[in-house]
């Protein structure tokens, strides 16, 4: 695991966070929630890829198949 990974999960939140307030602010609730989900999926993909590359080392590790 390398400290890039954790920066840009903070980068995808900050991000997120200032457009949505950005939409909120402009009166567009909807579009501010679906860029909340949006950031949300986004980061979620980034943990599944790092999951999934727990496992791989794991069966690697292990000698699994």
């Amino acid at each position: 695991m390398d400290i890039s990974i954790i920066f840009k999960i903070a980068g995808i939140g900050l991000i997120t966070i200032v457009v949505s307030q950005i939409l909120q602010h402009s009166g567009k609730g909807e579009l501010a929630t679906l860029t909340n989900l949006a950031g949300l999926i986004m980061v979620l993909a980034v943990v599944l890829n790092m999951i999934s590359e727990l496992f791989g080392n794991l069966q690697t590790m292990f000698s699994l198949y």
